[in-house]
Parts: C-alpha cells; sequence; structure tokens
C-alpha cells in the first residue's frame, strides 16, 4: 500500500468525524509538487489557507451493512498510539487508492488506511463553556464600592 507524508488538519483518525455521515479523515496538506502528482491521477485537491491538502477518508458505514474498522494508529517507533491529532501534526498517511462512479461521474479517492506520528500536536479540545480567567484579586476599592 502507499503511504504519502504531510500535515495533518482535522484529524478524525480513533473516532470518526460524525457531523454528516461518519467518517475517518484527515485533510493531509502536502507540499505543491505532492499535490499535482495527486491530481494528475485524478485525486481532488483541497484548496487550504496552509497549502494544498489531500482529503483522505474512509467511510465507517458499509453500503451493504456493516461497517469499517478505524485507521491504525501509531507513533514514530510504529507503536500504537491512542491520542488525539491536532492541526499541525506531521504525519505519514497509509492509504489505497480506489475508482468510483456515482450519478454519472467519476474519480478517484483514497482509503484511509492508517496514519503515523511523526511529531505530535496534541488536539486540545476547549469547551465553549470553559472560561481562561485567573484569580486577579480584588482591590480594596472595588470592596468599598460593595
Amino acid at each position: 500500500m502507499a503511504t504519502v507524508t504531510g500535515t495533518a488538519y482535522w484529524a478524525s483518525v480513533l473516532t470518526p468525524n460524525t457531523k454528516f455521515e461518519p467518517v475517518y479523515s484527515v485533510d493531509l496538506v502536502v507540499d505543491q509538487e505532492t499535490a499535482e502528482k495527486f491530481a494528475s491521477k485524478g485525486v481532488p485537491i483541497k484548496q487550504m489557507d496552509e497549502g494544498p491538502a489531500i482529503v483522505i477518508k474512509r467511510k465507517v458505514n458499509k453500503p451493504k451493512g456493516g461497517t469499517r474498522l478505524a485507521p491504525t494508529l501509531v507513533d514514530r517507533r510504529a507503536r500504537p498510539l491512542n491520542a488525539m491529532v491536532g492541526n499541525g501534526s506531521k504525519v505519514k498517511v497509509q492509504y489505497e487508492p480506489f475508482a468510483w462512479e456515482y450519478a454519472g461521474k467519476t474519480g478517484v479517492s483514497l482509503d484511509f488506511i492508517g496514519m503515523q506520528v511523526l511529531e505530535l500536536v496534541e488536539y486540545n479540545s476547549k469547551s465553549k463553556n470553559e472560561l481562561e480567567f485567573e484569580d486577579e484579586g480584588v482591590e480594596e476599592e472595588e470592596l468599598e464600592e460593595l
């Protein structure tokens, strides 16, 4: 199987993104030469602020029922990794290209087989309800106003 190295954005590796149809995915920002190579083979290239990106994904649900396994996630030494891969992580992604045809259109997509994290930027999920205030103390003037 093939691999490609780049910078991960919006990675859903161990847990699928369920905003729409459940899917494991990563937007992989690559250099221009790599993007052109994939584009020449019919793989769509997504333009992001960070650069050209290849979208690599695996649908959770199979067309005829059942589910697919999550992609494998390993560290730089190929040991299993249980982490949320954050934006900016340097990764190598293993994929399997496949041709598709739907509603009169054809294309090539990349099935997400696994990811090796070379440099982890761990995802930090801050709730919108979490406040980031520190104790600033109370000034005497403020107490007098009460």
